[in-house]
């Protein structure tokens, strides 16, 4: 299983850090100069949630923006009590 969205398919992307040096020119400067670029990844807001497949319970990963728009549909609130044992 990846790491993406089960609903809407949202996964990682690549992306760059990119580091500079200088002033600015708009502060008196010669202006910004770049000194470094690195790879790296940007990912998902991701949250393992119980939701409701065919009638059965399943964790799925979901982002939190199809949380918000409300695509998942969640499993009703167990009202679940123990047996009270009668007094002899």
């Amino acid at each position: 299983m990846s790491f993406q969205c089960s609903f809407c398919g949202k996964g990682s992307i690549k992306g760059n850090r990119v580091l500079r040096s200088g002033k600015p020119k708009k502060e008196g400067g010669v202006g910004l100069h770049t000194t470094a670029i690195t790879k790296r990844r940007f990912f998902p807001n991701l949250q393992r949630v119980k939701t409701l497949v065919d009638g059965t319970v399943r964790y799925r990963l979901v982002c939190a923006s199809c949380m918000k728009a409300g695509r998942v549909v969640r499993p009703p609130r167990r009202n679940y009590k123990p047996e009270t044992k009668p007094a002899p």
